[in-house]
């Protein structure tokens, strides 16, 4: 029996296919057109034949079969979003169940803004997979590195340049970085002064600098700018803290306040100096029960 293929695999597929007959220059990627060509190809029985928007209430996409006497399949987006890259990352999200998780579920799948913007394995192993092909097949790994080297100084215009190059949103920009880059540095999004959720880059987690906000809310510093929004100019601003602000050590902050969507976008980068922590993956939890107590025990 064959394997199924991997998100990565799938991505890595359909960018080798893209490479071949576009060339290099083929960002950003049209997500509808590939995905009918494409599916129209690879599963001629069963391919996605329609694209569109249309008001979905409290979701950012969904895949749906088509109905009784007709083949395929369809996906549909949000059009009340603003965003063009929020709308090319959940079309993306939505091939990509497609491509994994159809058999599965036959009936389709619906996707909130969680589903969509997380793409941490503890979210969820669907969402989560859907959004590890999007990323690679939005921003191949290769392509992004030439733009973001490992160990580049990271700035918002750096990250806005990739983001319009794959025309995406921040933070997806924000995470494909930190999926691969050597500098210590986290990801926090936060609502009404509270973290909503945050992702660490290896390197910083290996040095216990991360928040678990699955064991309860973890308010902002007040000394932050996602706090001190006059201090933004034009929705993004940046800042230097002592140590005790964010974490027991200087950060550099970097924020961007989106209004329309009511949550604000902060990078946090610290030096590369911090103490390294040993990491297991396979005893990840307890890893993280270790680190928080030893947080505490240094607050």
């Amino acid at each position: 029996m064959t394997k199924p293929f991997s998100p990565e695999r799938w991505a890595f597929e359909i960018t080798h296919v893209l490479s071949a007959v576009l060339g290099a220059d083929r960002f950003p990627i049209d997500i509808a057109e590939v995905a009918r060509e494409y599916t129209a190809q690879r599963f001629q029985d069963d391919p996605i034949v329609s694209v569109l928007g249309n008001d979905l209430p409290g979701f950012d996409g969904a895949l749906f079969r088509a109905p009784a006497g007709r083949r395929g399949w369809g996906i549909i987006y949000n059009n009340r979003i603003r965003s063009k890259g929020r709308i090319n990352f959940t079309l993306a999200h939505e091939f990509g169940h497609y491509l994994l998780h159809r058999l599965a579920y036959p009936q389709g799948m619906r996707c909130g803004e969680q589903d969509v913007v997380r793409w941490d394995s503890e979210y969820g192993q669907v969402e989560h997979q859907a959004n590890v092909f999007a990323a690679n097949f939005l921003m191949p790994l290769d392509d992004f590195r030439r733009q973001i080297a490992d160990r580049s100084k990271i700035d918002l215009d750096l990250i806005e340049h990739c983001r319009d190059r794959y025309r995406v949103s921040l933070i997806a920009t924000i995470l494909r970085w930190l999926s691969y880059t050597e500098k210590r540095a986290v990801l926090v999004v936060s609502r009404d002064g509270f973290i909503l959720w945050a992702r660490s880059s290896t390197p910083a987690l290996k040095t216990g600098v991360f928040y678990r906000t699955s064991a309860g809310p973890i308010e902002i510093p007040a000394a932050s700018l996602a706090v001190q929004r006059d201090r933004v100019v034009d929705g993004r601003g940046a800042a230097d803290h002592d140590p005790g602000v964010w974490f027991n050590e200087p950060v550099r902050e970097m924020t961007v306040v989106a209004e329309q969507y009511d949550f604000v976008v902060s990078l946090l980068l610290l030096n590369d100096d911090g103490r390294i922590w040993v990491f297991n993956e396979e005893a990840e939890t307890d890893t993280y029960d270790r680190m928080s107590s030893a947080a505490r025990r240094r607050d």
